[in-house]
C-alpha cells in the first residue's frame, strides 16, 4: 500500500476524479468526431469544456490489457497474465502488488468506486476462489457492475456489500448469465450512472475518484426501453444516445452539488470498435444487437494491429485548472493518466518498479518555463501482450500485423522486413516507407528490442510464484 507523507490542507482543495472508460466504442461513434447520426451532444460538450485529443492511445486493443495499462500505468506485457482477455474462468487476475489509479488516490484520503466493467480477474476454482480477483482488493471503497463483458454466458452483475458472500466474502451476485438476461443487460447503462450519480451526492465533502466503466457499446448490444428507437442509426446510435444522456446526468449532477469545477473528467474507450463480428447467424444475440461501429479515419478496429485498434476518443477537462475548447495533436495515452492524476492528487509514484506513462501536466496546462513533454515513445501490445507496432513521434513501425476481419490489406509484416508508416499523415496506414527511412527503421527496430530485453529483465509479479 502507498503511503503519503504530504500533510493534508484545512480545506482539500484536491479535485475529484471522474475517469469514463466506453467498451469497444471507436474514434467514429461521436459527433464530435464526424459520425453524422449518432447524436453525443453531451460528450461535445465535454470536449468543448476541455482538451480534445486527436491522438489519443490505448496500448491494447482488447479488453483486459488495456484497462491493466490505464489503471496502472504499464505496459500489459508487465501484467504477466499473458493475453489481453482473461475470461471468467481463467486462473489469472491482476496482481495484488500492482498499485492502481484507486489505490493510489485511496492512499491520499480519496474515496474510491468502480461503476462498471472490471474485467481484471473472477473469482473461480482455479484461483481457489481468490479475495485478490475482484475490485475491493484493488483500492476500490465499493462497486457495483461485471465481472468480465455481458457477452460471456458466466457474466454476473455484481456489488459489493460487507454482508454479502457471493461469489466470495464482501460481495453479492444481483443477476447471473447476463446474455440470456435480456432485462439486466438493458439495465446496465442506467444503473451505472444511477450508481455514480449517487456517489458523487454522498462524497461531495470529500476528494473522490469515480471510475465510470460502461459495459456499451460491446457487442451484444442493449439499450433500455427509453432510448429504444430514438436514433436515426438503429441499435448502436441508441446505445450511444443513451451512453451520451448517462453522461450528460453525471455531470449535471457534479453541477448540482458544486464540485464540477474541481473535478478532473477524462473520457476515452476502452479499444477500437467491433466492425465484423463472426457466425452472425448463430449469435444468441440475432442480428439487431450486431450494428457495429467506426474508426473512421482510421484502419480495422477491435483487436487489430492498425490505429483503428488503439487510437480511439480521448478527452480531458479540468474546468478550474485546464483551458476548455482545445484541440490537441500531441499524442498521448492511457498510461500517461496515473502519472498525470498522482502529481496532480500529490500521490508519490511507486519507485520499486516501471511506470511506462509520462506526467502531461505540462500539455494540459502549459506555464512558461514549464517542464518539457518526454517524446512519445510508444508500444502496441497484440494478443499475447507482447509488442506488434512501436511509435516515435509521427512514426509508426509494424513487426507483425493482425486483423478482426483477416484481412491483411494487401501488406506483411516481420522483424525482417517491418512496416513503416508515418501515422500523423496517413492515417489509414497506406503508404509503407520503409525502404525510403532505413535507417529510421533500424533505429526504431533497436529500440523496440530493447524494451523487450528490459522486459524480460524486469519479469512481472507473477514471475516470483511460478
Amino acid at each position: 500500500m502507498l503511503a503519503s507523507n504530504s500533510p493534508k490542507p484545512d480545506v482539500d482543495t484536491r479535485p475529484n476524479v471522474i475517469l469514463f472508460y466506453l467498451d469497444d466504442s471507436g474514434y467514429g461513434d461521436f459527433a464530435h468526431n464526424g459520425n453524422p447520426t449518432i447524436k453525443t451532444p453531451n460528450i461535445t460538450k465535454l470536449k468543448e469544456s476541455g482538451v480534445n485529443f486527436t491522438q489519443f492511445y490505448v496500448t491494447s486493443p482488447a479488453c483486459t490489457a488495456s484497462r491493466y495499462s490505464l489503471l496502472t500505468g504499464r505496459y500489459p506485457g508487465r501484467s504477466g497474465l499473458g493475453s489481453w482477455v482473461i475470461g471468467p474462468n481463467d486462473k489469472k487476475y491482476m496482481h495484488p502488488k500492482e498499485i492502481t489509479l484507486a489505490e493510489g488516490l485511496k492512499s491520499v484520503g480519496y474515496k474510491t468506486a468502480l461503476f462498471g466493467k472490471w474485467h481484471l480477474g473472477s473469482p473461480n476454482e482455479k484461483n481457489q476462489f481468490s479475495k485478490e480477483t475482484l475490485p475491493l482488493a484493488h483500492g476500490f471503497d465499493q462497486w457495483i457492475g461485471t465481472n468480465v463483458s455481458h457477452d460471456y454466458d458466466s457474466a454476473m452483475l455484481i456489488k459489493s456489500n460487507p454482508l454479502g458472500n457471493t461469489p466470495i466474502a464482501g460481495y453479492e451476485i444481483l443477476e447471473k448469465d447476463l446474455p440470456s438476461n435480456i432485462k439486466a443487460s438493458e439495465s446496465l447503462t442506467g444503473l451505472c450512472a444511477k450508481a455514480t450519480m449517487d456517489f458523487i451526492r454522498d462524497n461531495k465533502r470529500n476528494p473522490f475518484f469515480a471510475y465510470v466503466a460502461f459495459n456499451m457499446p460491446h457487442l451484444g448490444l442493449f439499450v433500455s426501453d427509453d432510448f429504444k428507437g430514438r436514433s436515426r442509426h438503429g441499435i448502436l446510435g441508441d446505445v450511444m444516445e443513451e451512453l451520451d444522456a448517462a453522461v450528460g446526468a453525471i455531470m449535471n449532477t457534479l453541477e448540482e452539488v458544486g464540485v464540477k469545477e474541481n473535478t478532473i473528467v477524462i473520457f476515452a474507450s476502452d479499444n477500437g470498435p467491433w466492425i465484423k463480428f463472426s457466425n452472425q447467424s448463430e449469435t444468441k444475440y440475432g442480428d439487431t444487437r450486431l450494428q457495429v461501429g467506426y474508426a473512421t479515419p482510421f484502419r480495422d478496429g477491435k483487436g487489430s494491429t492498425w490505429e483503428g485498434g488503439h487510437r480511439v476518443p480521448g478527452i480531458i477537462s479540468w474546468p478550474a485548472k485546464i483551458k476548455g475548447n482545445r484541440n490537441e495533436q500531441t499524442p498521448v495515452s492511457t498510461l500517461d493518466i496515473v502519472p498525470t492524476i498522482f502529481k496532480i492528487a500529490g500521490v508519490p509514484l511507486p519507485t520499486n518498479r516501471t511506470i511506462d506513462g509520462r506526467d502531461i501536466t505540462p500539455l494540459l496546462m502549459p506555464r512558461p518555463n514549464s517542464d518539457t513533454l518526454e517524446e512519445f515513445n510508444f508500444l502496441y501490445s497484440y494478443m499475447d501482450n507482447k509488442p506488434s507496432a512501436i511509435r516515435q513521434g509521427a512514426w509508426k513501425l509494424h513487426v507483425r500485423i493482425g486483423s478482426q476481419t483477416e484481412n491483411d490489406y494487401g501488406f506483411t509484416a516481420s522483424r525482417e522486413t517491418p512496416l513503416l508508416f508515418q501515422v500523423e499523415h496517413d492515417l489509414g496506414e497506406r503508404i509503407n516507407v520503409a525502404a525510403t527511412y532505413s535507417e529510421k527503421v533500424r533505429q526504431m527496430m533497436a529500440d523496440l528490442e530493447r524494451f523487450e530485453v528490459q522486459l524480460k529483465k524486469e519479469g512481472t509479479f507473477w514471475d516470483t510464484e511460478n
